[in-house]
């Protein structure tokens, strides 16, 4: 009975499961079925952008690559008429037309859209979540949330690779700037550049600051001809901070070709390094002015000051501070044996100190700056053989590839970009205050400086700056960050063909403008440690320069502008400031930073021996040894400024203190005996 009551239950359930099985089992069925499809929809639309997005960026590579085979041909030929920054313009131009007008639109299918309730497009919501169900039988929702950029724009049916061919503007500040900008304060000569300190600075926040309050009341008086445009006094002066960012990457790379002078190679690259970092600061310190005021308030412009100089001289404080961080590990650890993996430290502390000071509410362009600056006085020196030519050529290569891609880019937006605002008068007006501006920049900082230089800024190198004020990467990049409104569409299409044109013809008539201004070329500059054959370099460039225009006769060699000989200042404390710098620099600093001589052993005081000898590293004892100190001392001299050389006033007593500053390493030599014996007697005890 037991066994026949045990084969009902084992019946009664087959039956119930069987059961359950067929009134469940088509409604399962149907659901997998649904769920495969969605997944093949949902891998099918996946592939399809993908395939969009390698046709891209093939597009943009494929650029690049024409673009480097017509520099090499442009280079081999010596055809000076056009340089690679506008090709890269011009080649972006016309395949932008291409895609503009060959490109057929994607229509939108009614699947693809939701219609949500209306909201104010002058305040989008940050998030949009959508509530749908599975099935019209399903009551329970489930909840999908997309990824929104709280920017309203018309829905209006473009071609996929129209749209794909704008990229996202932080993809320029996160990616491409940040080489572009390490690599100009990482192969900075320093020697040039500190020899017209003043003068550089002058420039970069005077100069800066006239251009951007001139072409802002300008364009603000322009404005109020133009009310439909609804440009305020704030839009015009934001305008203006965007557009005084100067990058004469064209001319420079001109100047570095036909060796012009030193002096004004200096002036011009000191100024757009330092122009672009305050460009960005300023502009970000009239958004923030626009914020906390509705009309002119005296606080606001109080803390609309405070913030800018919080903002600069602290994020160059975090690039320093990284930079040293990165010396004393390359110093103190062994690394320098696997210079892979030195060369990955150098280069990822780099890119560290950019998004540090992002991170922290601060400007990671300026941090950057600094930070290739003193990884090119500090961690430089502790490298190997190896990393230091990699590291160099790293950066020289990425700087190349960004630039030429940033120009390209540029080109191509100009017919792929969908929220260009046309108004010739504004444009019109623009490039005359940009002009104006640039005029007003130039030529009356160089007379007040002239009162206190010895070696004078004459006009013709005053000129010349003048044309040298390109506008490009970082001007089209402070443009695109942010298109929301009509005002700042304005501002990006005149941004666009101000750097358009400037690239195209200020870069095509550089050399013709030399030889105009007698400029002196061929000089030969200071050897530099960090120098290595540049992509632009091209033989007999100075040949070739005196060749145009059939004038064989000109001689390099004929002085172009008066003789700068040195006479006493009116600022003869300048130099002094720079040789106590020095003196610090080359006695503590260095020595704790780098393996220089001499080390901290000699030079503090007895009562810190033992933290002294605890810092002093093994290879800066074998120094002493083997005279490497010497080398060491000599290829340091870019920073030891004689007082003839600063850009403001003299000092006749500079050569004598210099050289008693440089004697102190025969000093260093005679107690090297008496050095080693204490560092032996503190070790041992």
């Amino acid at each position: 009975m037991t066994g026949i009551k045990m084969n009902c239950d084992i019946s009664v359930k087959m039956t119930a499961f069987l059961l359950i099985m067929l009134w469940f089992g088509p409604s399962c069925a149907q659901q997998d079925a649904q769920l495969q499809n969605t997944d093949e929809k949902q891998e099918s639309k996946l592939n399809k952008n993908h395939r969009i997005d390698s046709e891209n960026m093939l597009m943009f590579i494929s650029l690049l690559v024409l673009n480097v085979l017509t520099i090499w041909l442009f280079k081999h030929r010596r055809f000076r008429f056009i340089h690679e920054t506008g090709l890269a313009i011009i080649y972006g131009l016309i395949m932008g037309a291409i895609i503009r007008y060959s490109s057929t639109p994607s229509p939108v299918s009614q699947d693809e859209c939701v219609t949500l309730p209306s909201f104010n497009t002058s305040n989008p919501p940050n998030k949009l979540k959508l509530a749908a169900s599975c099935s019209p039988n399903d009551s329970t929702p489930v909840y999908h949330q997309y990824i929104y950029s709280t920017q309203v724009e018309n829905a209006d049916e473009q071609p996929q690779l129209n749209q794909k061919a704008t990229f996202d503007p932080e993809v320029f500040f996160n990616v491409l700037l940040p080489p572009i900008i390490f690599n100009a304060g990482y192969s900075m000569r320093r020697k040039s550049f500190f020899k017209n300190f003043g003068a550089i600075m002058t420039y970069a926040f005077l100069g800066t600051l006239t251009s951007t309050f001139v072409i802002g009341l300008i364009l603000f008086a322009v404005a109020q001809f133009l009310p439909h445009l609804g440009m305020g006094f704030n839009n015009c002066l934001l305008f203006g901070a965007i557009i005084s960012a100067t990058d004469p990457v064209t001319v420079l790379a001109i100047f570095t070709d036909l060796k012009v002078d030193v002096d004004l190679n200096a002036l011009v690259f000191g100024e757009s390094v330092l122009n672009d970092a305050v460009a960005i600061v300023l502009s970000d310190t009239v958004e923030q002015y626009k914020s906390d005021s509705h009309g002119f308030d005296g606080m606001a412009v109080l803390n609309s000051l405070g913030h800018f100089l919080v903002v600069f001289f602290g994020a160059g404080t975090l690039g320093s501070v990284m930079a040293c961080l990165n010396a004393l590990l390359t110093k103190y650890t062994h690394i320098h044996e696997f210079p892979l993996l030195e060369t990955s430290l150098f280069f990822l502390m780099s890119y560290g100190t950019f998004l540090a000071a992002e991170a922290l509410g601060m400007t990671g362009i300026v941090a950057v700056l600094f930070c290739g600056i003193c990884q090119a006085h500090y961690t430089f020196n502790n490298l190997s053989t190896e990393a230091k030519v990699w590291t160099k050529q790293l950066f020289e290569v990425l700087n190349f590839l960004m630039e030429n891609f940033v120009f390209i880019y540029i080109g191509v937006s100009t017919f792929t970009f969908t929220k260009h605002e046309w108004n010739p008068w504004f444009i019109i007006a623009s490039f005359i205050a940009v002009l104006l501006g640039r005029m007003l920049n130039v030529y009356p900082l160089s007379f007040l400086l002239n009162l206190g230089r010895s070696n004078k800024i004459h006009y013709n190198i005053q000129h010349m700056m003048m044309f040298s004020g390109l506008r490009g990467a970082m001007a089209f990049a402070l443009a695109i960050r942010n298109t929301g409104t009509p005002q700042r569409r304005v501002m990006f299409t005149t941004t666009l063909l101000i750097v358009e044109t400037t690239v195209i013809l200020c870069g095509g008539f550089t050399t013709p403008m030399l030889q105009w201004l007698r400029i002196s070329v061929g000089i030969e500059d200071e050897p530099n440690v960090h120098d290595f054959e540049m992509v632009r370099s091209v033989g007999s460039s100075r040949e070739h320069y005196l060749r145009m225009d059939g004038d064989s006769t000109a001689s390099p060699s004929e002085p172009q502008s008066p003789p700068m000989e040195p006479t006493p200042g009116r600022l003869a404390g300048k130099a002094k400031l720079v040789k106590i710098w020095y003196n610090i620099d080359s006695r503590y600093v260095k020595p704790l930073l780098t393996n220089a001589w001499p080390p901290l052993t000699q030079t503090l005081p007895s009562c810190c021996l033992p933290l002294a000898t605890m810092l002093t590293t093994q290879e800066q004892l074998q120094q002493c040894m083997t005279g490497r100190h010497r080398d060491a001392e000599e290829s340091d001299t870019d920073l030891i400024l004689e007082s003839h050389d600063q850009s403001y006033g003299a000092n006749q007593q500079g050569a004598a203190e210099r050289i008693q500053s440089i004697s102190c390493s025969t000093d260093s030599q005679v107690s090297l005996e008496t050095s080693r014996d204490r560092l032996t007697h503190i070790r041992s005890s």
